[in-house]
């Protein structure tokens, strides 16, 4: 009589088991189709920035008087600033209304001095990314400013590599361990490795995508585009501004781009050498989306830029390049007018001289 009640117990406890996997596993592939669904989601759209009021590196650099401005017109479009935390928690959700992420590279001394004292302010919250090799040196910040800046409640420090070199350049023994000297150091220095990541000039090959998806929950390249759930976590779009891409009616223009979703794009690869360039380049939208026989593309290939040779079967969009990329990187953009509102997306490769 034990034995049986044993038994039945037993059983039962193997049902409920078996059961929790059934609806695990139900919920699983839930999660992984929804992320091939159209969402609709209105985006987040993510800004970078490098310096502030150092005139001398126009290239990196935007004058506090014109960020401020950039603050003015995100606030008059009625855009809110995204909190890196809740962009992180919420990545897998639909947003109802387009956000704001800012994001800062490098951690220049200039961004202590200048953006930092007017971000802390307005509770303006952003993402410092950080080499930990600069640290310290002239015209960065030190590590007692960063951690002051960790400490706040607006402020995510990011992951942007040990060297800031041209890691897509070295072996990959050499990349791992410029990540893991990097994360020693962040682990010495605040206590702990950050989970977003910023690759260095936004140049990746597929080997070290790979790596960083495993390592960390996020990574941002500099590619410019708008964010949705359905774009790849390790590959997400910024538009990088400075004093050239930072005039304002260039400004008002981006903020009001949204999200142009698609399933599949491919090379998969964007690192090009003389085998795969020009790449076969083509993007696979979803059927929901309208209006793509009014999308327009523009690329770099040979260094000028002119508009793509596409073509457009169905939902797949293909580009015949005029000539092969030149170094050191090649860029496509696409817009659409989607009724009166404007998507974009675009794609970055590096391109590998012989």
């Amino acid at each position: 009589m034990i034995m049986k009640k044993i038994f039945l117990s037993t059983a039962s406890i193997i049902s409920l088991f078996i059961i929790f996997a059934f609806f695990l596993n139900i919920n699983s592939n839930a999660e992984e189709n929804n992320s091939k669904l159209y969402s609709n989601d209105e985006g987040v759209l993510s800004v970078m920035y490098h310096r502030f009021n150092e005139s001398k590196y126009p290239s990196t650099n935007i004058q506090m008087n014109i960020f401020k401005k950039h603050v003015e017109l995100i606030k008059e479009s009625k855009f809110s600033f995204y909190h890196p935390k809740d962009f992180e928690n919420d990545f897998s959700s639909p947003k109802n209304q387009k956000k704001i992420l800012l994001t800062i590279d490098d951690g220049f001394k200039s961004f202590y001095t200048e953006a930092w004292p007017f971000l802390k302010k307005n509770k303006i919250p952003f993402i410092l990314f950080v080499s930990t090799e600069p640290v310290g040196k002239k015209g960065y910040m030190t590590w007692d400013q960063i951690r002051e800046i960790e400490k706040s409640d607006i402020a995510t420090i990011g992951h942007h590599s040990h060297t800031h070199d041209y890691l897509i350049e070295k072996s990959h023994e050499e990349f791992i361990a410029d990540i893991e000297k990097a994360n020693d150091i962040f682990l010495e220095k605040l206590g702990f490795i950050p989970p977003l990541f910023s690759y260095p000039f936004g140049e990746y090959s597929e080997f070290m995508r790979s790596y960083i998806s495993k390592n960390f929950s996020l990574s941002f390249g500099q590619h410019s585009g708008v964010i949705d759930l359905n774009k790849e976590r390790y590959e997400l779009p910024r538009f990088p501004i400075n004093e050239k891409y930072g005039e304002l009616k260039r400004f008002k223009s981006i903020i009001n781009y949204f999200p142009l979703e698609y399933k599949n794009l491919y090379p998969k690869n964007k690192l090009l050498i003389s085998q795969n360039n020009p790449p076969k380049f083509s993007v696979e939208f979803f059927e929901n989306q309208k209006n793509l026989d009014k999308i327009s593309c523009y690329s770099n290939e040979g260094n000028r830029w002119e508009k793509s040779r596409t073509n457009l079967t169905k939902n797949k969009l293909t580009i015949s390049f005029r000539e092969p990329f030149l170094p050191r990187r090649g860029r496509i953009n696409c817009s659409l007018n989607d009724n009166g509102k404007w998507r974009w997306f675009g794609t970055q490769f590096t391109i590998k001289s012989n």
